[in-house]
C-alpha cells in the first residue's frame, strides 16, 4: 500500500515522465467544440484515452449523435477497440458521453507498466487526434 502523498508523487512523476518521453501538444481541452474533450487517465487497474462529450443535455446530444453517425469510420480507421457510452458515470457521480479505449491490469503504482501505458495512452490519442482532425468541420456542425 502506498500512501496518499506516495501515490500522488508517482502520479506526478509518471505524467513528467510521458510528457518527456512523447512530448507533445494534445489537443485535450482545445476542440473548439462546447462540451468536447479529449482525456488521459490512468490509475490503479488501467489505462484510458477517451472522447468525453460533458455539456448541458441538448449541446451533450447533438455532439454525441455527430460522434455515433462517425462511428464506424471511428472503429474501422482510428479505434478498433473503442467503446461507445451514451451514458458514462464518472467517479464524482456525473453523467456524461464518452468514447473510449482502455489497457487493464496496468497500475500508475506499477513501475514495470508505464512504458507500455504510456505508448498505449500516446498511439491512441495521436489516432483521436487525426480523427478529430478530419472530421471536426462535421462534429462542430
Amino acid at each position: 500500500m502506498f500512501s496518499k502523498e506516495e501515490s500522488r508523487k508517482l502520479r506526478e512523476e509518471f505524467w513528467i515522465a510521458f510528457g518527456k518521453s512523447f512530448p507533445n501538444k494534445w489537443t485535450l481541452y482545445k476542440t473548439e467544440v462546447k462540451g468536447l474533450s479529449f482525456k488521459f487517465h490512468f490509475d490503479l487497474k488501467r489505462a484510458i484515452v477517451s472522447i468525453d462529450v460533458d455539456s448541458d443535455f441538448e449541446q451533450r446530444i447533438r455532439v454525441w449523435d455527430k460522434l455515433v453517425a462517425l462511428k464506424s469510420i471511428l472503429l474501422n480507421d482510428y479505434l478498433h477497440e473503442a467503446i461507445f457510452e451514451d451514458f458514462y458515470l464518472l467517479e464524482n457521480k456525473k453523467e456524461i458521453s464518452r468514447i473510449y479505449v482502455e489497457l487493464n491490469h496496468v497500475s500508475i503504482h506499477n513501475k514495470n507498466t508505464w512504458r507500455e501505458t504510456m505508448e498505449f495512452l500516446n498511439q491512441n490519442m495521436l489516432q483521436i487526434e487525426r480523427f478529430y482532425e478530419e472530421y471536426k468541420d462535421i462534429i462542430d456542425s
